[in-house]
Formats: C-alpha cells, structure tokens, sequence
C-alpha cells in the first residue's frame, strides 16, 4: 500500500517545511515537493501558501490534512491488528484524559497496560470535557473520560464516579479541607475562574444562583493550570475538582475547602462511540481505565469521591 502523498500531505502540515518533512520521512526534499504538487494537481486546489515563513496550509489543506491523518491512524491500527502475535492484544489506542485527573490516572494506567499488553500503543489526550466530546465524536478518540453525561445515542456511557469542587486559595487565606466553605464566603473574594462556556463555569454559576451569590471574577481562563498558578500569585481564589488540587493542598503550594450552601459535585463517566466493532486493544484500555478510577477512589487518592450507583454495582 503506496501512501506517500497523504504522508507527505499530514508531515508538511504538522511541521510548516518541505524541507523538515522531508528529514521526518528519510527522503530528499524534491520528492516530497513532487508529492504534494501531485496531490495538489489531482485535486484542482493549492493545498499550501508557500510563503517566505513557510508552508501554510490552505483551507483545502487543513481539510485534507485532518482527514490524511485519520486515514493513515486507521491503517497503522490496522496493521497492528492484523498481525498480531499468537494470543497477543495488540493495536493503537487514543484515549481521552480529562486534564484535571490525567495526573493522578495517566501514569498507573499506562504502566499497567503496557505491563500487561506490551503490544498495544497508548495516545493519550488530554482536554476538557467538551473538547473531549468533540473528539470522540469525530473519531479522535477510542474511548475517553467526560463528565456530567448520562446518556448519548453516539456513545456507550458508563458512569464511575462524583466528586465534589473545591475552593482553592492561597496558604494565606488558611482553608481546611475539614471545614467547606459556602458560596456567600466566596463571593466576598475576587475570583479566578473558567472561561464563559466551560462546563466548569456552568456548574459553578448554577450553584452561584442557587445561593444568590454574585461572583466577581477578576480573570477567566480555560486553562486549570493557569487557574492555580493565578491563585498562587495572590489574584482571586479558584473552584475546581478535588482531584486537580490534590497534589497542591498535600504539598502545602495551596490551601482548599470543598464548597457549601449548595454543595456543587460532577459526575465522571468512561465514554466510547457506539458504532463498529470494538477492537480488543480498545476494550482493554476501557476496561483498566474503570479499574484506575475505581482504586483512585478506593484508597483515597481521589478527593471527595463516591462510586456512583450504577457502576457495576460498586
């Protein structure tokens, strides 16, 4: 099978050079002008703006591209299927990681996996929620963490946990995990908060109408990292999961409460797309992926966690 172009197509995209992709795929620089100029001459458009910063992707381009590049996925986890050693598991899987637990799951899971399964090639993405959604639903992804989803006619959805958000502040402001905190406190604070549109920001604007509390944010972004490192540096407290904060409270970089008056909790599901046949790699890596949520909250690791009812009965 001669995929060439696609190849040439999706490196010259990724990296905005003939010449670097040309490096990245072992083959002289012309050959691989030859094939994007071959590609561009079969489908009647300029696939890139050759311009003196590079090789820019046109809009046909970035199409293109993006389909090239599940295609050649495809192939390659095809491959792997097809001939696999006797008895063996093998194959691609792209799994979705919500940012706030990748840290606590990505680790022992993927030393698990591949302990196990040395055959299989874990991708792992990380993202939230909606992005992660988006995702799966373009076949991005094999299967993926969401939260605050029950039921979807595009995915197999099975719920594993709730976990209740936090207040997060700096060590100043002296916060106990033993004492929560309600949103009529909090909103005596300036807020570093989610962006408008974020599944985060909804839950927490939900329960901010619930106690008749105006928040007052003095910066919102999407980025959960961001958000701490702005509480840290003294401009407004947070909300976010316990299983984000846990490492900053342990090592003291933060102090947290979980929220009250209303309590706000999200539940977090284990999604994959209903269509086609599940390859047994990606039913492996589901199937680890519920056991590492489940120990996670079993010994603790996982702040202000229950099972949720439906979880295979735990």
């Amino acid at each position: 099978m001669d995929f060439k172009q696609p190849r040439a197509l999706v490196t010259v995209a990724e990296v905005g050079s003939v010449t670097r992709a040309a490096e990245l795929l072992h083959l002289v620089q012309p050959a691989v002008t030859r094939q994007i100029k071959a590609l561009e001459a079969e489908l009647g458009v300029p696939l890139f703006d050759r311009t003196w910063q590079g090789m820019r992707p046109t809009e046909a381009g970035v199409t293109m591209a993006e389909r090239a590049r599940r295609a050649l996925t495809e192939l390659d986890r095809a491959r792997a299927e097809v001939a696999p050693a006797r008895g063996a598991v093998t194959g691609i899987v792209t799994l979705g990681l919500l940012e706030s637990a990748a840290g606590l799951i990505a680790e022992p899971l993927t030393s698990a996996v591949l302990r196990a399964h040395p055959g299989i090639e874990l991708r792992l993405q990380t993202g939230y929620s909606g992005h992660l959604r988006r995702w799966l639903d373009e076949g991005d992804l094999d299967v993926s963490l969401l939260y605050d989803i029950t039921d979807s006619p595009s995915l197999t959805v099975t719920p594993v946990v709730r976990e209740r958000l936090w207040v997060l502040a700096p060590p100043a402001a002296g916060l106990d995990p033993q004492r929560p905190v309600s949103f009529a406190r909090i909103a005596r604070d300036p807020l570093v908060l989610p962006s408008p549109g974020h599944g985060l920001r909804s839950l927490i604007d939900t329960a901010a109408r619930q106690a008749g509390a105006e928040l007052i944010p003095s910066v919102q972004t999407n980025s959960m990292p961001l958000q701490k490192r702005l509480v840290l540096a003294g401009h407004g407290w947070t909300i976010l999961p316990g299983v984000g904060i846990a490492g900053d409270i342990a090592a003291g970089r933060l102090t947290g409460a979980p929220v009250r008056e209303p309590e706000v909790w999200r539940s977090i599901a284990v999604a994959r797309p209903r269509s086609g046949r599940v390859p047994p790699a990606v039913d492996v890596v589901a199937r680890e992926l519920l056991c590492q949520v489940r120990a996670a909250v079993a010994d603790g690791r996982w702040p202000s966690a229950e099972p949720l009812i439906g979880d295979g009965g735990r």
